[in-house]
């Protein structure tokens, strides 16, 4: 995306930007990268480059990817990440750290894949105070539950159609558990309290009980059942949060987001509802919202040199 977009980028950013390097797990496999890219898989060997202003990070798990960005940061080096269980796990701590260092964590792709919700609720936390989330967070989750009701099929069929589209990943564990939309739960409540949150504050249930029995009774009395991940926050700052699947009427805004859609419903105490909605699973959408992070920080760059 970054080598089919440089003309834009370059309006944008008033020169290209250049990939230097690629971490990678098996060097030996065969890839279209062009030869002037370092492709390793030492790290250290990335820190070592001359000139390198960001590191953007796609990895699963915890671990490595921690690991990567503490050493980026602490190097002085911008990061963009869409790692969301790293993000609820250690995002305080690297956020903290990238303060102190003087640069920026940006981490829009790890909740809502395509949708800017990290953005939206900055701007709204300038002045409205954020009182309740209700959202779907997880685009498998939501194309399961769909293709379940539309063609009647049971779960694991549903999965399989996922999986076949590359919406699931191999493992789907943490879709279907629920586990994927509690780290962007946690990573919300984060962001709108301003403090490290305890997991134990979040009841977290998936959708691998729910039967196609449970999709019919649900039709039967004009609902739909969606995975919904919710939140509210009072005055004083205390938390309420949930992840379960829910059976919502007609009436209920996130009754008609369908597929891999996601769509965060954002209560604020003076703009009242506002609806946020897009695609939630696929590579396009995510690498489009980090792009996007990546603009923001060399815009940033570039107002800093100016100030100076």
């Amino acid at each position: 995306m970054i080598e089919t977009k440089q003309d834009l980028l370059e309006q944008l950013l008033g020169g290209p930007v250049r990939v230097d390097a690629v971490l990678v797990k098996d060097v030996g496999k065969s890839r279209t990268i062009h030869d002037d890219v370092l492709v390793t898989d030492d790290f250290s060997e990335i820190l070592r480059l001359p000139e390198l202003d960001v590191v953007i990070e796609a990895i699963v798990n915890v671990e490595p990817g921690y690991t990567y960005l503490r050493r980026a940061i602490e190097a002085g080096l911008y990061v963009v990440t869409a790692n969301k269980e790293l993000f609820a796990n250690k995002g305080f701590e690297l956020r903290q750290l990238a303060e102190k260092r003087g640069v920026k964590v940006c981490f829009e792709a790890t909740v809502a894949g395509g949708v800017p919700i990290i953005g939206a609720l900055k701007q709204l936390l300038r002045f409205n105070q954020v009182v309740k989330v209700e959202a779907i967070l997880n685009g498998t989750m939501n194309y399961i539950l769909t293709k379940m009701r539309e063609d009647q099929v049971s779960l694991e069929e549903a999965l399989l159609q996922a999986q076949r589209l590359g919406y699931a990943e191999a493992d789907p564990a943490n879709d279907v558990e629920g586990f994927d939309v509690l780290f962007k739960v946690v990573i919300l409540l984060e962001l709108l309290t301003g403090r490290k949150i305890d997991w134990d504050l979040v009841r977290c249930s998936g959708i691998s009980d729910i039967t196609p029995a449970d999709i019919s009774q649900a039709s039967v009395r004009g609902e739909r059942i969606k995975h919904v991940g919710s939140l509210v926050v009072d005055d004083q700052g205390q938390v309420e949060a949930e992840v379960r699947p829910v059976s919502v009427g007609e009436s209920h805004k996130l009754y008609a987001i369908e597929g891999v859609d996601n769509a965060i419903v954002v209560t604020g105490d003076l703009t009242g509802d506002l609806v946020f909605q897009g695609p939630g699973a696929g590579k396009y959408p995510t690498a489009s919202i980090m792009i996007e992070d990546l603009v923001s920080i060399f815009q940033s760059i570039k107002k800093a040199a100016v100030s100076r």
